[in-house]
């Protein structure tokens, strides 16, 4: 499970490392992953064709993972790591205010408490670090796009294996990018459109290692351990990836008492709400199973 997690903070190193803009670094690493992702899925059997109908909805998905990743990618290289992976750690904010829209149901007021604690902690690092705003906003961005496609998996887990279902989520993903591409060069022009000998080792690395690998080991995990120690594991991710920030670029030396304050804070949020909120599951499920105790005693 942790070795899945450390991998996942990897990517922020290695998006340093590849040289390539944003948008082209995403589109290799796409491109690189369906190869290998489909390569493995049929040597499995696990590959399965979907309907129109169905692949609609994944290529949704797969647009939303595609722009995720341009604009993660993207607050990497106009800040850094380290102030990218904490604003990142927000992802938990959204999801507690995005899921209860999406899903009809109220807010609560523990995750209102939790959300404004992160927003807190989210303002000392852009108080503070304002010469990587750009940065600081593509990674709220990439954090709140993320909160939106995981709560869209969860419909489509259910009825897709996960290395069927993510291949033909960057499958569309790859489709939209390349349609996109054109406008974003223009937008955004550079001068090196592929990459270099260091550059696809490390594009191979992310997508071979840091992708297809950690997503199979993360699902092995998954069978030894309860889905709430995972989620609450993975919110070590940004942990991780600002450590190998520190070891590798010593980006130590360019933060502040307001980056490590306000990190602190959305880290802490996340990690109490994680707790909070398993407790509260806990809970239900004690009332619901009184509850059926208690109709069944009714009907004696």
């Amino acid at each position: 499970m942790h070795v899945a997690i450390f991998l996942w903070g990897f990517t922020g190193i290695l998006g340093r490392l590849i040289e390539l803009q944003e948008g082209l670094l995403v589109w290799y690493r796409m491109l690189i992953t369906i190869v290998a992702l489909f390569a493995l899925i049929k040597y499995n059997g696990e590959y399965k064709k979907i309907t129109w109908k169905e692949f609609k909805s994944v290529g949704f998905v797969g647009a939303l993972i595609a722009i995720h990743w341009v604009t993660f990618y993207g607050a990497i290289k106009y800040s850094n790591i380290s102030i990218a992976l904490s604003c990142f750690s927000s992802t938990a904010l959204f999801t507690a205010f995005i899921e209860p829209f999406m899903n009809k149901r109220r807010i609560s007021k523990a995750e209102i408490f939790f959300g404004l604690v992160t927003i807190a902690g989210i303002y000392l690092i852009f108080h503070f670090q304002k010469l990587y705003a750009t940065g600081i906003i593509l990674a709220l961005i990439s954090s709140a796009l993320c909160s939106v496609f995981t709560i869209k998996n969860k419909d489509l887990v259910g009825t897709h294996s996960p290395g069927n279902l993510l291949f033909y989520e960057l499958l569309s993903g790859i489709g939209i990018l390349t349609v996109l591409m054109p406008f974003y060069l223009w937008a955004f022009p550079t001068d090196r459109y592929f990459p270099d000998a260091s550059d696809w080792l490390y594009l191979a690395i992310l997508s071979l290692a840091c992708t297809v690998f950690a997503l199979r080991i993360s699902y092995k995990a998954l069978q030894k351990v309860t889905p709430f120690t995972m989620n609450l594991s993975v919110n070590l991710e940004p942990v991780y990836g600002i450590i190998l920030a520190f070891l590798v670029f010593h980006e130590e030396k360019d933060l502040n008492a307001g980056f490590y304050a306000g990190t602190s804070l959305i880290i802490l949020s996340v990690v109490v709400h994680s707790l909070f909120r398993f407790r509260s599951a806990r809970n239900e499920r004690k009332l619901k199973k009184a509850y059926s105790c208690f109709t069944q005693f009714l009907n004696r």
